[in-house]
């Protein structure tokens, strides 16, 4: 079913108060037919990519545009290096994700801002059997103390990726989602990434902050890296 404009607006709305004031944030519809990307950037795709996926990406892209109008840039492309990160233009920042029924993207320019991380997932309950692959032994006892484990779980997945999101600007690190674990404050919707082992420039033990919120169908997840360095 295609998403109204009123539930893009519901969504956008919950995300926004999780992300500081100098963060542009916007969404789109993937199935509302978005604007093609620009040539440049529809290079990232498979020639045998299938419209689900052509149309998820070209939301994506199309938020980044509405997000870089909201800070007075002029829109430009962003295509994804070899590793399929964003190249973002120089003296911006930002985070892209992208479900079957929305797409976000948040900006901001470089200086304070340092790394940001997006991420959003349908609200369904994570697949049991992935626990292991995605859950510390840790995070596992803690999901059996939560009234709402799948969803829970679904959380932690949801903010490991924002999390490696925000950190990748800077590290450049690959790694599995055993190279956090997180540690949560649910009353705030609030999180620490805290990194398992160096993940230069971050060390053992340094964390990533961010926030989560659940609403409007979807699991939303933020993180934001400031004042290093």
């Amino acid at each position: 079913m295609k998403v109204t404009n009123s539930k893009l607006a519901e969504r956008l709305a919950l995300v926004r108060p999780l992300f500081a004031a100098d963060v542009a944030l916007a969404g789109a519809d993937p199935l509302g037919n978005p604007p093609a990307p620009y040539p440049e950037e529809a290079a990232a795709l498979s020639p045998n990519a299938v419209a689900k996926r052509r149309n998820e990406f070209a939301a994506g892209r199309e938020s980044v545009r509405q997000a870089m109008r909201q800070l007075g840039w002029k829109p430009e492309p962003v295509r994804a290096g070899s590793d399929r990160a964003p190249i973002w233009p120089a003296g911006l920042v930002g985070s892209i994700t992208h479900t079957k029924s929305c797409a976000m993207a948040v900006l901001s320019q470089t200086g304070a801002v340092q790394g940001l991380g997006i991420d959003i997932e349908e609200d369904t309950p994570l697949k049991e059997e992935l626990l292991p692959a995605i859950c510390s032994e840790r995070e596992q006892a803690w999901l059996r103390q939560q009234d709402n484990p799948g969803q829970m779980a679904k959380v932690i997945f949801s903010a490991k990726e924002a999390a490696y999101k925000a950190q990748y600007t800077l590290s450049r690190a690959f790694y599995g989602f055993d190279g956090m674990e997180l540690e949560f404050d649910l009353a705030a919707g609030a999180y620490q990434a805290v990194f398992t082992a160096d993940r230069l420039p971050f060390t053992r033990g340094e964390a990533v902050g961010g926030s989560f919120v659940v609403g409007a169908g979807l699991i939303m997840t933020t993180a934001e890296i400031r004042g290093r360095g």
